[in-house]
C-alpha cells in the first residue's frame, strides 16, 4: 500500500493556488532529466556536491564554463561547502577559491572540461533549453515544501519532478541517487509529494507545473522543434545590422559606469546576443505605447495564473545576475520563468512589476532589472558587494 502525507489537508491548504503553466516543454523535459542523469553518473561522493554539479553543469552546458558565485552555494545551504567544492575539483573541473571570498555578488568562472569538448557532448543542448532547464532547477529548489529540507530531499526533488508526468504520477527513476532515496518520506511529509510506494510517487498539485514529462498540449507539438534551438513559435525578429561608428560614438559619450554595463551586456558570453541588438536597445529612446484592451485582458489572466510573480521574478533577477553579470531584459525574466506570452504582454507584465516595487530598474537603461523595495522587505536582494 502506498503511503500517503499525513499532513495532506494543511499542505493542501498552504500551496493551493492557481494552476501554473508547465515551466518546460516536453524536450526541455527530456534535457532537464538528461543533465540530472550525467550528474548522477559522476563519482561524487555526497548530496552536496551533486547539488552543486546539477547548477554548475546546466550554466556550463554551452561552451564547458558557467559562472559561480559565493552567494550561489549560500542559497544552496550545504551543509558542507569546500568539502563540494572538493569533490568537483577531484573531477578535474577548474573552480577557483574566488568563490569563498568575502565578495559573494562576484561571479566566479568554473571549466568543466566534459562540457567543453566538441564531439560527444553529454548535454547537447540549445540556448533556450539552457536556459529553460536552469530556471527550472532555480524554480523547484525554491518550491516552498522543500527550500528548506536538507540537500538529498531537495535534490531528491529535482528528479522527482522531472520525471513527473502532467497527471502528477511518476516512476522512481533507477539512477536516483542512493541517499535521495533514502530522503522521499521527507519529501512525502512536507507535501511536495501527496502519495509514495516502493517504485512510484505522485506530485502534489501545487507543484505540477514542474513537471518535465509529459506528451505536448494542442499547438505545443509544431513549435516544439523550434524551441528546442532556442527559438520562439511567433515570427522572429530580424538582424539588427550593427553601425560600429555610432556605436563607438555612443560608449564614448556614455559615463565609466554605463559603458561598463553595456559592454558586460554586448560581451556576456552566456547570453551571446546579436551586437547590433545590443547596441539597438541602448541608443534607442524609449517611446510610449498605447496598450490596446486585449493586452490588458491577456494580462489580466496571465495575472490570475501567476500569484507568486513578485517574488519568483524578484528571484531570478538575483539568480540571473549571478550567472551573467548584468539584469535580465523584459524577454530573458519572462523566457526564464516559463511566462509564455507575446512581447507587449511581456512589456506590461515587468510594467506591473516594477510599479509594485517587486522589480527595479535603472530606466532607460536595458537589462538592469533587479529586486525592488517589496523584494527587498521579504529578503530577496542582490549580495552586499
Amino acid at each position: 500500500m502506498p503511503k500517503t502525507a499525513s499532513s495532506s489537508s494543511k499542505v493542501s491548504a498552504t500551496l493551493a493556488a492557481a494552476p501554473q503553466p508547465f515551466l518546460l516543454t516536453p524536450q526541455q523535459g527530456e534535457a532537464a532529466r538528461t543533465l540530472l542523469s550525467y550528474v548522477s553518473s559522476l563519482a561524487l561522493p555526497s548530496p552536496d556536491a551533486q547539488l552543486v554539479a546539477v547548477v554548475v553543469a546546466i550554466r556550463a552546458a554551452r561552451g564547458g564554463v558557467g559562472n559561480l558565485t559565493g552567494s550561489d552555494l549560500s542559497a544552496l545551504r550545504l551543509g558542507d561547502a569546500s568539502g563540494a567544492v572538493g569533490a568537483l575539483r577531484a573531477l578535474g573541473w577548474q573552480i577557483d577559491d574566488a568563490v569563498f571570498n568575502d565578495d559573494p555578488a562576484t561571479p566566479v568562472p568554473i571549466t568543466v572540461p566534459d562540457l567543453g569538448r566538441a564531439d560527444d557532448h553529454p548535454l547537447p543542448f540549445g540556448k533556450n533549453a539552457r536556459s529553460r532547464v536552469s530556471g527550472w532547477t532555480t524554480r523547484a529548489l525554491s518550491a516552498k515544501p522543500v527550500k528548506k529540507l536538507p540537500t538529498a530531499a531537495r535534490l531528491a526533488s529535482l528528479f522527482l519532478a522531472a520525471h513527473s508526468t502532467s497527471k502528477l504520477v511518476g516512476q522512481i527513476p533507477p539512477d536516483l541517487p542512493e541517499a535521495c532515496r533514502v530522503a522521499l518520506p521527507d519529501l512525502l511529509e512536507k507535501g511536495f509529494l501527496t502519495e509514495l510506494s516502493e517504485d512510484r510517487y505522485r506530485l502534489n498539485p501545487a507543484v505540477l507545473h514542474l513537471s518535465g514529462l509529459r506528451r505536448p498540449a494542442e499547438g505545443e507539438q509544431a513549435a516544439e522543434p523550434s524551441k528546442a534551438e532556442g527559438q520562439t513559435g511567433r515570427r522572429s525578429r530580424p538582424e539588427v545590422r550593427l553601425d560600429a561608428a555610432a556605436w563607438a560614438e555612443w560608449k564614448s559619450a556614455a559615463t565609466p559606469a554605463l559603458r561598463r554595463h553595456a559592454e558586460a551586456v554586448e560581451y556576456c558570453a552566456v547570453c551571446a546576443l546579436e551586437p547590433g541588438r545590443v547596441a539597438e536597445a541602448f541608443m534607442e529612446r524609449g517611446r510610449p505605447q498605447f496598450l490596446p484592451k486585449w493586452i490588458k485582458n491577456a494580462y489580466g489572466e496571465w495575472k490570475e495564473a501567476q500569484p507568486d510573480r513578485g517574488p519568483q521574478a524578484a528571484e531570478f533577477t538575483v539568480t540571473f545576475r549571478a550567472e551573467h553579470g548584468h539584469g535580465p531584459s523584459y524577454n530573458q525574466l519572462c523566457s526564464g520563468l516559463g511566462w509564455d506570452v507575446c512581447r507587449s504582454v511581456r512589456g506590461l507584465i515587468v510594467q506591473r512589476l516594477l510599479s509594485n516595487e517587486w522589480l527595479l530598474d535603472t530606466s532607460p537603461v536595458p537589462w538592469t532589472l533587479r529586486p525592488g523595495a517589496m523584494a527587498q522587505a521579504q529578503g530577496i536582494e542582490l549580495p552586499k558587494a
